[in-house]
């Protein structure tokens, strides 16, 4: 039996040394060392021996079968490792070769102009508040002086889901559901950016659009800090030479209100095609803050006044960079949103 097991490790070594690759190293440790492999066969035959002879014998087995299995362990580490070298070979990367040029495109000049606009406004102590898109007529509507039969709603072709429930036509109901949150405490200073939806589709309008309004209440707010917060806005966005005027105009939740131009982007205010030869364009609509909103938001309109402002971010994004279809920042081209790489 000795000169069996002698045998057997001689011939293991020969094969697991030949052995090129792991399913053959694997075959190869099933046949000397599995259930029915060499080894275990020979060790059946351990009953026929001597009582002397069993423990040598077993001895000796166990040392081959034991060198078997680390000669397989390391040829496997060996295999392992050749393995992975071939197939990283097989997958090196040429560095020297140029890279895959990639198409890059820009931020949407919306983006950037509505982030123009917050960082404008944060500057000047204001939060950032955003709301809901799917509002109800009370918030929409019905708080903001605009009951069920007011001739005003005709003024926003709305887009309505249920008889309740609606797409927001502009970001006023966010200084409604802001006053309310205060529950009457001071001071309010908030602007709430967002998209809004009316029923319009022209190269000047769109069926879903941004707006950016902005709402402060507090003790002894006038017109004069409502005209000096545009002034600012306007020089911050167009320049430090841009000048704004105040029409009377009319908004059920500002009184009084106003329409308000800056001087014409294109001649400075000396006329052109773009102001029809007025020297003004007009940007916005602002106001005092209707007694009635106070009231219906929580606040004694004796006691204190407000003022807000509603600013289309595709209205200014188009005075800014001349753009004559509002269509084409929805468009997906990705010529526009190249135009303005880096901001």
């Amino acid at each position: 039996m000795k000169n069996e097991l002698n045998s057997i490790l001689q011939a293991a070594k020969k094969e697991i040394d030949s052995a090129s690759s792991l399913a053959q190293l694997n075959e190869l440790k099933v046949n000397y060392l599995g259930k029915k492999g060499e080894i275990t066969t020979l060790l059946r035959q351990m009953g026929s021996l001597s009582p002397e002879e069993r423990p040598v014998m077993g001895k000796l087995a166990n040392e081959v079968k034991e060198e078997i299995q680390s000669l397989t362990e390391k040829k496997e580490d060996y295999l392992k490792q050749k393995e992975l070298e071939d197939k990283l070979l097989k997958e090196s990367i040429d560095i020297t070769l140029p890279g895959t040029g990639r198409n890059i495109g820009g931020l949407n000049p919306l983006t950037i102009v509505k982030r123009a606009m917050e960082e404008t406004f944060i500057s000047m102590g204001y939060e950032i508040v955003e709301g809901p898109e799917i509002e109800n007529e009370f918030y929409n509507f019905e708080a903001l002086n605009l009951p069920a039969t007011h001739p005003a709603r005709d003024m926003q072709d709305t887009f309505y889901i249920t008889d309740e429930f609606l797409l927001r036509t502009h970001t006023s109901p966010v200084q409604v559901r802001t006053m309310l949150k205060k529950e009457g405490k001071l001071p309010v200073k908030i602007v709430s950016p967002g998209r809004v939806f009316r029923k319009d589709d022209d190269p000047t309008h769109s069926p879903v659009f941004q707006q950016l309004e902005g709402l402060v209440v507090d003790e002894n707010i006038t017109m004069a800090d409502l005209k000096g917060t545009l002034l600012l806005f306007a020089q911050k966005m167009f320049g430090k030479d841009k000048k704004i005027r105040l029409r009377p105009s009319y908004f059920p939740f500002t009184e009084p209100s106003a329409e308000v131009d800056i001087s014409c982007i294109m001649c400075d205010g000396d006329g052109c095609g773009t102001c029809s030869q007025t020297g003004w364009v007009e940007i916005l609509g602002a106001g005092m803050v209707h007694p009635n909103v106070l009231k219906n938001a929580g606040y004694d309109p004796n006691k204190v006044q407000g003022f807000a402002f509603g600013i289309g971010i595709e209205r200014v994004a188009m005075l800014k960079y001349g753009v004559k279809d509002i269509r084409d920042f929805y468009s997906g081209d990705i010529r526009v949103s190249k135009q303005f790489i880096g901001g």
